[in-house]
């Protein structure tokens, strides 16, 4: 049998480089963290960060990209959807597909950077799930505060963990933001002077 290939030194040293980016990145955020750093950290030459990457905003967006994993879900009956929602994402932010989740929160609140990141991953991945739940003219608006509750709380369990949050179980957290995203996604928002703009 044949034996794999081994990397090039190029595509190591290119590797070396993005893990040291996503490492520096989630500890320290975006612009705490410097070119030297992240070279320093994979044992490279600063000239091959901007070579290989483009510099360290191209390097940011490439080590903090992931997938939020929707499109492979079961078709979900409409009154489990929040319940549903939320055992998932406590799925992704506790599993591998976390990827550069943390690095995106520590920055987004500084750097626009990585606040159009967040906004660009969300609304690619969550507004188009909804797509089969919902009418298309509240979808932007649903999925605007879904994505905020649940980045909310990943910011309080798994940034700055809060005591609270971090004490509850999965379980717990689970049913309480599952009966809220249950709500944000089919409940009535009430309009300024009382009626009901999106029923």
């Amino acid at each position: 049998m044949q034996e794999p290939q081994k990397l090039k030194k190029s595509d190591r040293t290119r590797l070396a480089i993005l893990t040291a980016a996503g490492t520096l990145f989630a500890q320290n955020g975006f612009d705490r963290t410097t070119v030297r750093d992240i070279a320093a950290e994979a044992g490279a030459d600063p000239a091959l960060v901007v070579r290989y990457f483009g510099g360290k905003e191209a390097l940011f967006v490439q080590s903090a990209d992931f997938s939020l994993g929707l499109e492979a879900l079961p078709p979900i009956a409409t009154s489990e959807l929040g319940q549903t929602l939320a055992g998932h994402f406590l799925d992704v932010w506790e599993g591998e597909r976390a990827g550069g989740l943390p690095v995106l929160l520590r920055s987004a609140s500084s750097n626009e950077l990585a606040a159009e990141r967040m906004r660009e991953i969300f609304g690619k991945q969550v507004a188009p799930f909804l797509r089969t739940y919902l009418p298309a003219d509240q979808i932007p608006t649903r999925a605007a505060l879904i994505s905020s509750l649940l980045l909310g709380v990943a910011l309080g369990r798994y940034i700055l963990k809060l005591p609270p949050l971090v004490a509850l179980t999965r379980q717990q957290i689970v049913s309480l933001i599952g009966q809220t995203l249950q709500t944000l996604a089919f409940g009535d928002i009430a309009g300024d002077k009382g009626e009901t703009a999106v029923s």
